[in-house]
């Protein structure tokens, strides 16, 4: 493709060289550069791609996208200039791709929590239903029935438009994608044409990124800001920020809600640990799934099939089928008769979401310290916080452990480049002298869990928060195998 093609949709400020250049791919990754591509120079968070420009050259690039002109020029190359490469990068890549969200449903999934389960439940529902689909996930994106593992939640935008390519090339007619703050607002989405956007909720995450909860806030926003007329946007009525994030779109709007006026509604009936009996929109339906927010999650998925066409009893049919998405609310029974579940809540939010499960199908409650009732067993909660991220939190997830436990065990999570004890101390700031009567504190997360395994009896609940489809634990930089679903089975074992 020519370079002037590729550069339709971008407004140069300055061409140095020759703007019909043949150009044979495009990469952000010096590394990846091969004769005849474009390179993007992009100023990274951790480093400027400027400083590869010559490296990329010398791999046989044909043109340089930049927002600084070197001052010493190759002979052959041709740069072009802009005031963004963030925002060049997206129309860019997908004009080289062939702008495949033309051909492609593609639905957006974003929120705090939730976000892996809804677009992993339409993915298999409109599978169900005889269609092709395409995923982009945490856990793992897939072409079909094809998986392609998944390094981050949303790829970089020409790794994006390659995936959506070869899902286009495979006859793929919808795309499920979740949609992270740090993808929206690093442009990652730019250039792709969404046919609905889905929003879970929002709480205190990712603030070692976006510093405060506004910006935060502000970055899931500029996703439905710019979804076109002909789109639909579905919100939570039941979030704070449900109505606000859609204020300003010009895509139709419905909510759903489990508790207040929605053009989508919910109640559970029953409940138990191998699902739910729920009525939605007046219908009556058991699912494989527990927890009010998962009702809610059902709810966003029932709308969003309602939205694309298909009709209420149909879906419901298809939804009493679905089961949850791995490491989410993971249930495993033991020999001696108590339950250890896995789930991958690592939010404060997202605990206290998992914990208010347990409790429901237990048939306890929590109020602060203060137990409103109780007819099942103990709950035991794992749970530790992730390393070179949000400090702020760490306290917060020790409370809501704390407040919903009978007895709770601080370990780690990915401690990363941090030492793990810090990251427990951190969290056990947070308590004060009658919370620690509760706590004790493990470093080893395998320990942990042997521990919790040991202090559970018959009717009793473990949650081993934090991970949940994770098997690998990050440790200064290295990544070595660990999964809790292991780890659990093998205590039972022994």
């Amino acid at each position: 493709m020519k370079l002037s093609e590729l550069l339709k949709k971008v407004k140069p400020l300055r061409i140095v060289g020759d703007a019909e250049a043949e150009i044979a791919g495009v990469k952000i990754d010096s590394r990846q550069i091969r004769p005849g591509y474009l390179f993007v120079a992009m100023k990274g968070t951790q480093v400027d791609g400027h400083r590869f420009i010559p490296k990329a050259i010398e791999l046989g690039a044909r043109a340089v996208l930049c927002e600084d002109i070197p001052e010493t020029l190759a002979e052959g190359v041709t740069y072009v200039q802009v005031t963004s490469t963030e925002d060049a990068v997206g129309p860019v890549a997908t004009q080289f791709h062939g702008d495949p969200t033309r051909r492609l449903k593609l639905i957006g999934v974003t929120g705090t929590n939730g976000k892996t389960t809804i677009a992993t439940l339409l993915y298999n529902m409109f599978r169900q239903m005889g269609h092709r689909c395409g995923l982009l996930s945490t856990v793992c994106n897939y072409i079909e029935g094809e998986a392609v593992p998944a390094s981050h939640t949303t790829p970089d935008a020409i790794e994006l438009n390659e995936l959506l390519e070869r899902m286009m090339a495979a006859g793929c007619e919808y795309v499920f994608m979740e949609c992270s703050s740090h993808a929206i607002a690093q442009k990652r989405i730019g250039g792709l044409t969404f046919a609905g956007g889905l929003f879970t909720n929002l709480t205190r995450d990712h603030l070692d990124y976006h510093k405060t909860v506004e910006n935060y806030r502000n970055a899931k926003k500029a996703f439905f800001d710019l979804l076109p007329k002909n789109a639909f946007a579905i919100t939570n009525a039941d979030d704070k920020n449900g109505l606000f994030m859609v204020q300003n779109t010009k895509a139709t709007v419905k909510t759903y809600s489990t508790r207040t006026m929605a053009d989508f509604r919910a109640r559970i009936i029953e409940c138990h640990f191998e699902g739910m009996y729920l009525e939605i929109d007046g219908h009556e339906v058991g699912v494989q799934f527990i927890g009010r927010f998962n009702v809610s999650n059902l709810l966003c998925v029932y709308g969003a099939a309602v939205m694309l066409g298909k009709q209420p009893e149909d879906i419901l049919v298809v939804m009493s089928t679905l089961k949850s998405v791995n490491g989410r609310l993971d249930p495993i029974r033991s020999p001696e008769g108590y339950t250890a579940i896995i789930d991958y809540a690592h939010t404060p939010d997202a605990l206290e979401n998992v914990l208010n499960a347990i409790h429901e199908v237990l048939g306890t409650g929590k109020q602060g310290d203060k137990e409103t009732g109780r007819q099942g067993g103990k709950v035991i909660t794992v749970c530790g916080a992730g390393g070179n991220r949000d400090k702020g939190k760490r306290p917060l997830m020790a409370q809501e452990a704390v407040k919903q436990s009978d007895r709770v065990i601080i370990t780690s999570d990915n401690p990363r480049f941090e030492e793990p004890q810090d990251i427990i101390n951190d969290m056990l700031a947070g308590l004060d002298a009658k919370q620690m009567k509760k706590v004790i504190s493990i470093t080893d997360r395998r320990e942990a869990i042997r521990t919790a395994c040991m202090m559970a009896e018959r009717g009793d609940v473990i949650l081993i928060a934090g991970k949940g489809h994770e098997d690998y634990q990050e440790v200064k930089g290295v990544k070595h195998h660990f999964d809790d679903h292991e780890v659990v089975k093998e205590c039972f074992q022994s």
